[in-house]
C-alpha cells in the first residue's frame, strides 16, 4: 500500500463538476491498493499517517499530527500509484489490486481513519475525479508499507 500524503489548507473531490467530498485544513491521502496489501498494511498506513508530526507548532517547528490538530482528511483511492515504468514508455499497473479487491481495501482504510476520531471525507472510487487542493508548505509525503520494519 502506498500513501501519498500531502498537508493541505483545503482539498475537495469534484465528480462531473460537483463537489463530492471536501475538507478544510489537514490531509489529502492518495492512495495506491496493491495485490498484496492486507489489514495489516492498512493498520499501518493509518497509524503513521495520523501521527506524522507535519504540523507546526506554535515556534513554526512541525511538531504536531493530525490527532494533534484536529484537522481533517480527504482519502482518494489513486491505482496509479502502483505505476511501474521500468520498461518502455507505457506504464505498467499489474501490481495494483483489482478493482473488487481494491474498493474492499479502500472502505476499510477509510473506516479504519474514522476510529481515530478524525474527521474523513472519501473521493468517489473507480469515479474520473478532479482533486483540487491548496498544499500548505508544500507538505508531501509518501509512506510505502512494504517498506517499514514491523514493531
Amino acid at each position: 500500500m502506498i500513501a501519498l500524503i500531502q498537508r493541505v489548507s483545503g482539498a475537495k473531490v469534484a465528480v462531473e463538476k460537483e463537489t463530492v467530498s471536501e475538507i478544510g485544513a489537514g490531509i489529502l491521502l492518495l492512495l495506491g491498493i496493491s495485490i498484496d496489501d492486507t489489514e495489516a498494511d492498512i493498520e499501518y498506513i493509518a497509524r503513521k499517517t495520523v501521527n506524522l508530526r507535519i504540523f507546526s507548532d506554535e515556534q513554526g517547528n512541525l511538531n504536531r499530527s493530525l490527532i494533534d490538530t484536529g484537522g481533517e482528511i480527504l482519502i482518494v483511492s489513486q491505482f496509479t500509484l502502483l505505476a511501474d515504468t521500468k520498461k518502455g514508455r507505457r506504464p505498467s499497473f499489474t501490481r495494483a489490486a483489482p478493482p473488487a479487491i481494491a474498493e474492499s481495501l479502500y472502505k476499510k482504510t477509510c473506516e479504519k481513519f474514522r476510529t481515530y476520531g478524525i474527521g474523513v471525507q472519501e473521493g468517489r472510487f473507480g469515479a474520473i475525479m478532479a482533486v483540487i487542493l491548496t498544499n500548505d508548505g508544500p507538505v508531501t509525503i509518501i509512506i510505502n508499507s512494504k517498506e517499514h520494519t514491523p514493531q
